[in-house]
């Protein structure tokens, strides 16, 4: 399953970019919980927890129908 969402990372990742933030996989457990770790200016952002759950989670759960949540750590 980790390869499956580094892969979907990719597809969210140029967005991050592109406000001059990033996305670092830190672990995903057999449970289906995505541990990550945003960084550069999306790591500060207020708006961060929302960018985690209505981007990211929103599209690993489509690429990836295993992931049942995704935290920031």
């Amino acid at each position: 399953m980790k390869e499956k969402v580094l892969k979907a990372l990719e597809k969210v990742r140029p967005m991050l970019m592109a406000d001059g933030g990033n996305v670092e996989l830190i672990d995903v457990s057999e449970d289906g919980v995505v541990k990550l770790k945003l960084t550069g200016s999306c790591g500060c952002c207020p708006m961060s927890q929302m960018t985690l759950k209505m981007g990211i989670e929103r599209i690993l759960k489509q690429e990836v129908p295993e992931v049942k949540e995704v935290v920031s750590i």
